[in-house]
């Protein structure tokens, strides 16, 4: 039997996200899950959501084992197998014409180098719909609200363990998201300090 990975934010928070999506999404659609890690969030998803379809992908396949053991363990026809995916490609899959009415990532932003917000803004608009969301979790430095002691601490530990990591301003992403086409459509406040952000693009003709 295969071990599954396990994430404990992940797990808490996937419950929140949840309530968010239900309130924001159609009742169908296809959505792509960029850097989807221990499988937990698309799981749980592709179960509580199940008229829309979910591809995961991850930069690296070494946990992908865990995500298809979680899919099997929930018998869910509404979830892929996971696929390798690295924002910072040119062609993020293998149908480079693929178009998605949500493209969901969480918590990678202040994990990765800068470039990987610049390439996750571009590829969003390569494939989403045209009214379709590109949707960002995680935590965000906001110049007109006061950061939490736990949010700067968690960001101290970041650049410490990797200078080209780092917990982004709100402002900067969105100033990447304004220069590949997107705008800032919602922005949720969720528990633990973090952030539910909703793009959309600034031309819903694409």
């Amino acid at each position: 039997m295969t071990q599954l990975a396990f994430s404990a934010p992940a797990e808490r928070n996937k419950e929140p996200i949840l309530q968010v999506l239900r309130d924001l999404l159609p009742s169908h659609g296809a959505a792509l899950e960029i850097a989807s890690g221990t499988g937990q969030h698309v799981v749980w998803f592709g179960e509580h959501l199940p008229g829309w379809q979910w591809q995961p992908t991850d930069l690296q396949d070494d946990i992908f084992s865990s995500i298809n053991a979680r899919i099997e363990k929930q018998r869910l026809r509404n979830v892929q197998p996971p696929l390798i995916l690295d924002v910072l490609s040119d062609s993020w899959l293998p149908d480079s014409q693929a178009r998605f009415d949500l493209i969901y990532c969480a918590n990678m932003l202040h994990i990765a180098p800068w470039a990987c917000c610049q390439g996750l803004m571009r590829g969003a608009v390569r494939h989403l719909t045209p009214t379709g969301r590109l949707v960002t979790y995680g935590p965000y430095l906001e110049d007109e609200v006061l950061t939490s002691e736990g949010n700067l601490k968690f960001d101290a530990s970041l650049r410490a363990q990797n200078p080209d990591w780092g917990i982004r301003r709100r402002e900067d992403v969105e100033n990447q998201a304004n220069h590949a086409g997107l705008y800032l459509a919602q922005r949720h406040s969720m528990p633990a300090n973090n952030l539910l952000l909703v793009w959309q693009r600034k031309d819903p003709k694409g």
